[in-house]
């Protein structure tokens, strides 16, 4: 998580220093980033001072432990009471805690990983025709990604008749190809394989799905793989909304504990991994498997075998980011990664902090972390207002995709504006950082 943010960060032109017990992981990060380095305990005062804690803006505290972390955070906060501060709490047990005394322990914002990616997983769940889907505008608009397969009606077909195929209004903001990001144009053909990124209003999504001929039916049962903080968080979801789910984990004590917190849920002590288990629980019967397991290699096999076995929605989790593009050619399912969702998360909140007004609402990475949706509102300050966007000069690679006024949303054409008042959502490659509306403009 950390050598993350500071990749993503450090790109941003922002002065980091990073503090680390082990010299190996700071001397990894000194060659790759301009990066500062200082090797101790980041809780400790001395530390944090040596560290340069009272010059700064933005404490992250990412350590492996949730009480290292909030000691951390209140630490540098009494060294620095300007300081904003970033905790990781993962622990369920501090949930509550965290929302009521975060004054006390002078957070800015807490984040958590795997409460985020639950989240996410349960929304996948409702709609399974998606690979993957991002919310903006308050729920009215989302971009999902779809893939195209040999069968579908998209293959072989030109961007420019996609209206006429799925009758209904979207727009392709992005098509993944080879492992390569494209932003492509009306004359783009699609071909099988490719992943596309597709902005709708959310009440077109369902029309999109059916004029597409990807039948789903809603979840009942989920098969979970792994036993972690992630596993509980979804399973408790789930049997919130009345779902079946069968949750395998290996190690007996934590399948006593989970048995203890989640009364509604299926544990099954095995191998996840293990294809007579899950052939045995039912698999080919399943409506969703999801592989939470602590390895990526295994939730790859588990999620191929799911695959296999005619599952309809497989969901697989990746703590690395940079398995997905072996990933992308391989399983036809979702792919999550709580690290990735943390972090859009913390990188939307450093961009606000440097641009208090007309910073971006809703910050996302897509397409492979190769380009980034947004989403700002227009002020008074915004240029351009109410001039049709054929006019507009826009920065390379910049693509507004939609506008939201009122409470209606549009998918925008050459004659399409904006006013101020109005929401707007922007794509754009990764390699461009854009920090507020203004910023797309040449």
């Amino acid at each position: 998580m950390g050598a993350m943010l500071t990749r993503q960060l450090s790109a941003e032109g922002d002065d980091i220093t990073i503090i680390d017990s082990n010299p190996k992981v700071l001397e990894s990060s000194e060659e790759k980033y301009d990066v500062m380095a200082v090797q101790g305990n980041c809780a400790s005062m001395e530390v944090l001072l040596q560290a340069g804690v009272k010059e700064a803006d933005l404490l992250i505290a990412m350590a492996g432990h949730d009480e290292v972390n909030l000691l951390c955070c209140m630490t540098a906060h009494g060294l620095n009471p300007k300081l904003h501060t970033i905790a990781r709490v993962r622990n369920p047990e501090y949930t509550d805690q965290i929302y009521k005394m975060r004054d006390i322990f002078a957070l800015s914002l807490s984040v958590n990983p795997e409460k985020q990616a639950a989240a996410e997983i349960e929304r996948l769940l409702r709609y399974p025709g998606f690979l993957k889907r991002d919310t903006f505008a308050k729920g009215r608009v989302e971009i999902v990604e779809l893939r195209v397969d040999e069968k579908s009606k998209l293959c072989n077909a030109a961007l420019i008749d996609m209206n006429n195929i799925v009758k209904c209004k979207i727009l392709v903001c992005a098509v993944l190809r080879n492992g390569k990001a494209v932003a492509p144009d009306g004359n783009f053909v699609l071909r099988e394989g490719d992943r596309i990124f597709v902005t709708a209003s959310s009440d077109t999504l369902t029309i999109l799905l059916k004029n597409l001929g990807i039948i789903t039916h809603k979840v009942k049962r989920v098969i979970i793989c792994g036993g972690g903080t992630m596993s509980y968080y979804l399973a408790s979801r789930l049997e919130n909304s009345g779902i079946s789910v069968q949750l395998i984990e290996n190690d007996p004590k934590r399948c006593n504990v989970l048995a203890a917190m989640l009364p509604k849920t299926c544990i099954i002590q095995g191998d996840a991994s293990s294809q007579y288990l899950l052939e045995s629980e039912g698999v080919s019967e399943c409506d969703a498997l999801i592989s939470l397991t602590g390895l990526d290699e295994l939730n790859m096999i588990i999620s191929l075998f799911g695959t296999n076995s005619g599952v309809p929605l497989v969901v697989t989790k990746l703590g690395r980011m940079d398995n997905a593009s072996i990933l992308g050619n391989v399983v036809p399912g979702s792919v999550v990664s709580p690290k990735e969702l943390c972090c859009n998360t913390i990188v939307r909140y450093v961009r606000a902090m440097k641009n208090q007004t007309g910073a971006a609402l809703t910050v996302h990475t897509i397409a492979d972390g190769q380009a980034e949706a947004m989403e700002f509102i227009v002020d008074s300050t915004t240029q351009n207002c109410r001039l049709p966007l054929k006019k507009l000069k826009l920065k390379k690679g910049v693509l507004v995709v939609c506008i939201t006024r009122s409470g209606r949303t549009e998918i925008p054409n050459g004659d399409s504006y904006f006013d101020v008042g109005d929401t707007v959502i922007v794509v754009t490659g990764s390699d461009e950082v854009i920090y507020q509306l203004n910023d797309i403009f040449e």
